[in-house]
């Protein structure tokens, strides 16, 4: 398996948290569906999160299988440690 740089761990780490902070939310907006503002954080959320996929997959390759990310030439989806892995 290939070395990674603590940078992989530490964007990794920020997508993690930003994964439970969502879940978070969305747990509670099935329980609070008409609250503003955890709507705003929600939707605030998720476009954090997406910046920080985009920036992950550029720098380390695909998170996910199955046409969830664009794949980087030549074909690295082979290539490990796959981010479950780490």
């Amino acid at each position: 398996m290939r070395q990674v740089p603590p940078e992989y761990y530490k964007q990794l780490e920020e997508l993690q948290t930003v994964d439970f902070v969502i879940v978070e939310l969305t747990l509670y907006l099935d329980t609070h569906p008409n609250d503003q503002d955890a709507i705003q954080q929600y939707n605030t959320f998720v476009h954090k999160r997406k910046a920080i996929k985009r920036q992950f997959e550029k720098d380390f390759g695909a998170l996910t299988n199955f046409g969830y990310s664009y794949s980087q030439y030549p074909w690295d989806w082979k290539e490990a440690p796959w981010p479950w892995q780490v």
